[in-house]
């Protein structure tokens, strides 16, 4: 049970913060007047990391269910 809870607190606690920094990310593009381009950029910014956890995710289910 213990490997269950923390799987599932790390997944919905970086889930949330992701969240957290959607919303961040959206209040520094407004108050620094980035312009239409700059918050793409900081966007494309916080979905690669997005991205980098999801893979990261996907690659820990493939291999524990190859049992490696």
């Amino acid at each position: 049970m213990d490997k269950w809870l923390s799987d599932w607190g790390v997944t919905l606690g970086v889930g949330a913060l992701i969240l957290f920094m959607i919303f961040i990310v959206w209040d520094l593009a407004r108050s620094s007047n980035a312009g239409r381009f700059g918050t793409i950029i900081l966007y494309i910014g916080l979905a690669l990391g997005i991205f980098g956890f999801l893979i990261k995710v996907i690659i820990t289910y493939l291999l524990e269910r190859a049992g490696v």
